[in-house]
């Protein structure tokens, strides 16, 4: 299958630490603590939906520079088509990922010049692709309609959202088909929180991803609202880009014809396994060994 995706591609440093928060002193050896590796949004799709042996069409922005060559390299060492990146921020951006034992993690992220660029949607062939994967950031605002507008089915993740009306949020959860959040910064209960946005976006179907209490699940075409248990017997190393992951794995299996919630189910799964590794790019695991880990992570679905 082909799905298009269209996100942030940065150079990441993730860098362990003693706990949260962080008290002062010149110097630690984190010993293996400290990493740096091609990262952001739209590469952990591309490279997750790889994984899972889906054909990415990826777009972003990058810089013409020793961190954008970097980039280029891994994207052409791990089978993604780097051909529709553009080169022209003034420098690529970058991130430092702080995390803890528990998994808790804290990030900086330097997007340079990059909301300040645009991506024509008359550029973009989505003819052949089964889901556009459409990241929330500022040069994909135009691209999210039209792709909405023409039938193909969209997906988003909002990330962390306390305001059904969020001004940055909007263009997004207006045009997307498949809505993924966070349930970090909720204002009130998950439950009331994914009615509210259904009632306003109409959204075919809603993830809101819950760490380590699970997910929750609405399904609009099948009217329910479900809540999914967090997978079992998991060994936790890094959080960060576990919501990518359950958002990739998630695209793919509804690319394949599965129901929202063994779609969701599977995802929960390839998140699992990710989170056991150090990195947001790290950890991704095939197909069949999300199918052959399923039954053991003992997933429980519960109707609210």
């Amino acid at each position: 299958m082909k799905l298009l995706v269209s996100g942030l591609l940065n150079i990441e440093t993730t860098a362990a630490v003693r706990g949260f928060p962080i008290h002062y002193y010149p110097i630690d050896y984190p010993f293996f603590g400290v990493n740096s590796a091609v990262s952001g949004v739209g590469y952990n799709l591309a490279k997750a939906l790889t994984t899972l042996s889906d054909e990415v069409q990826l777009l972003s922005f990058i810089g013409n520079d020793d961190e954008g060559d970097r980039i280029m390299t891994q994207l052409h060492r791990d089978g993604i088509d780097a051909d529709k990146i553009a080169r022209t921020l003034k420098s690529t951006p970058t991130s430092v990922v702080l995390y803890d034992p528990e998994g808790k993690r804290q990030i900086y992220c330097d997007l340079k010049d990059i909301q300040e660029q645009r991506i024509a949607p008359d550029s973009v062939s989505l003819d052949s692709c089964a889901i556009a994967a459409i990241c929330n950031i500022n040069f994909n605002r135009d691209l999210i309609k039209a792709a909405h507008d023409s039938g193909i089915l969209t997906a988003t993740d909002v990330h962390v959202l306390s305001d059904i009306e969020d001004d940055y949020n909007r263009d997004f959860m207006e045009n997307a088909d498949i809505l993924f959040l966070s349930d970090e910064a909720l204002p009130c209960e998950p439950q009331e929180f994914l009615r509210r946005l259904y009632d306003r976006y109409h959204n075919r179907v809603i993830v809101l991803g819950m760490g380590g209490k699970g997910a929750m699940l609405l399904d609009s075409e099948s009217g329910r609202l479900l809540h999914l248990s967090a997978c079992k017997n998991i060994k936790v190393v890094n959080t960060v880009g576990a919501g990518d992951a359950l958002f990739a794995a998630f695209l793919h299996f509804t690319a394949k014809g599965l129901s929202p919630v063994d779609a969701l189910m599977r995802a929960q799964v390839f998140a699992a396994i990710k989170i056991g590794t150090d990195g947001a790019s790290k950890g991704f695991c095939t197909e069949d060994e999300v199918e052959s880990r399923l039954t053991s992570m003992n997933i429980s679905v519960d109707e609210l």
